[in-house]
């Protein structure tokens, strides 16, 4: 038997909580891999769209390293604790992307608060103008970028 969650409620307190057993515990997230993991990905799939012509609130320059798949891996891994080394949580993070499964909040998604312009609009455009094939390899590229660390 698998627990996926638990949920308790209390009437005499009228609390309640959710508890994800399966989130990303902050010891797995203080291991993640340097800020190259989205490097890595473009080695694999070089002719994957980078997104990175936003301009950076701090600086006014572009942010050439804030790309389509770095605010992918930081959605996927820090703003849904999703975990970064199985295809199916990247198909559900795709899925988010595509309008398919969980909405999509602007103030949460990363690069909202560096980022001039929420990058939220052009990278689910981006998501969309991939074929499926292309989604799939980008979802393989991940799981063994990953993988190896």
């Amino acid at each position: 038997m698998l627990i996926l969650g638990v949920f308790w409620s209390s009437s005499q307190h009228h609390q309640s909580f959710h508890t994800n057993l399966l989130s990303t515990s902050p010891a797995y997230a203080q291991r993640l891999p340097s800020t190259d993991v989205w490097q890595q990905v473009y080695k694999q799939l070089p002719d994957l769209p980078k997104e990175n012509q936003y301009i950076s609130k701090q600086t006014g320059k572009v942010a050439e390293s804030n790309t389509l798949v770095s605010r992918m891996i930081s959605y996927h891994v820090y703003v849904k604790g999703r975990t970064p080394n199985y295809r199916l949580d990247w198909k559900l993070t795709l899925a988010d992307y595509l309008d398919a499964n969980e909405v999509m909040y602007e103030s949460s998604y990363p690069g909202n608060d560096t980022l001039r312009k929420n990058p939220l609009a052009g990278d689910r455009a981006a998501i969309r103008r991939l074929t499926r094939q292309q989604r799939n390899a980008l979802v393989q590229a991940l799981v063994n970028t990953f993988s190896q660390n």
